[in-house]
């Protein structure tokens, strides 16, 4: 579904990625590991045309989308949480939902107001709160189905529970454990390895930009010498 082959990206005269490479097949729940500053974001904004790589080819569905903007990115069946949630402040969160409302991603049993507000039943008593007056954790929940109401193809969350609240975080992954359920194709980066490893296919760790390990959870949770050189803190 998602192939990423030797991404590099720049801003300016500073590299940050240097050939990334990795791949996510449909239905499967991949995650992109690495400490703050390692290029999670970057391969994420350079995946959806927020930046422009350097060099190095991204394929959706067999379609090259590198040299894509954004919104057309978005178009082809792709959908974002942004890092820091970035809700529409002056929206209420049902105006939040049904304005990115679309159905992009061909599926038979589409994503709609009800079923987020479904997933999400904290959501459905604040419909009327504007988006900027909602905790972290109604954010994040609002982002999530903000983008699932795109009915994306492929689902990608930036620091998916990052900041959060323990039971909020443990509502954020039963969300995500329904939607794999669903066959629903996932690109998480999150810290949380123990709950990753219970949940993803397959890992992806990035070190200084760059893939330095790539594994399945089995593995990942057998490699306790990878885990405290590159993740720990």
């Amino acid at each position: 579904m998602l192939v990423v082959e030797s991404l590099e990206t720049a801003y300016g005269v500073s590299q940050v990625l240097f050939g990334v490479s990795l791949r996510l097949d449909a239905g499967q729940v991949v995650t992109l590991l690495g400490r703050n500053g390692m290029g999670k974001t970057t391969t994420v904004r350079s995946i959806m045309g927020i930046v422009r790589p350097k060099a190095g080819e991204v394929r959706f569905l067999g379609r090259p989308i590198h040299g894509l903007p954004s919104y057309r990115v978005a178009q082809t069946g792709i959908g974002l949480v942004p890092e820091g949630r970035q809700v529409f402040p002056n929206l209420t969160v049902r105006e939040n939902l049904v304005a990115t409302a679309a159905k992009r991603g061909g599926n038979g049993d589409p994503w709609t107001l009800q079923t987020v507000l479904d997933l999400f039943p904290h959501l459905a008593g604040r419909q009327r709160v504007l988006g900027g007056a909602l905790s972290g954790g109604e954010q994040q929940m609002l982002a999530i189905g903000r983008a699932l109401m795109t009915n994306p193809r492929l689902l990608i969350l930036d620091e998916a529970t990052e900041g959060l609240a323990p039971l909020v975080r443990a509502e954020i992954w039963r969300c995500l454990g329904h939607l794999k359920e669903r066959g629903q194709s996932i690109l998480v980066i999150d810290k949380d390895v123990a709950t990753l490893t219970r949940i993803a296919d397959r890992h992806y760790i990035l070190e200084k930009g760059q893939i330095v390990w790539s594994g399945t959870s089995a593995e990942l949770r057998a490699r306790a010498d990878i885990q405290h050189r590159y993740l720990g803190v």
